[in-house]
């Protein structure tokens, strides 16, 4: 696939940004060689192939999921305006 300066003009109205003959011409090379780029990759033979979620074979270290700040909710609620059943109340403010 290949952009003409015509097609570079059109995205960039679309896009509402203004560009300049030179900007046109630059635009069009480098889009051009993006969709070369993806042209080679979709020729690549990914049959058998599993995705994968990175691209290096990392594992993140898991850690304890365990609570480490005390429990002050009673401290928090205490003076809270107005609290029910341990939720804060809060006036309506959307209709």
């Amino acid at each position: 696939m290949s952009l003409s300066q015509d097609d570079v003009r059109r995205i960039a109205r679309l896009a509402r940004i203004a560009v300049s003959d030179d900007e046109v011409t630059a635009s069009q090379s480098q889009l051009n060689q993006l969709f070369a780029l993806i042209e080679e990759m979709r020729a690549v033979d990914t049959e058998g192939i599993e995705p994968m979620a990175h691209a290096q074979d990392v594992m993140l270290r898991l850690r304890e999921d365990v609570a480490t700040a005390p429990n002050r909710r009673d401290a928090f609620q205490a003076v809270a305006p107005s609290v029910e059943n341990g939720l804060y109340l809060v006036p309506k403010v959307i209709e």
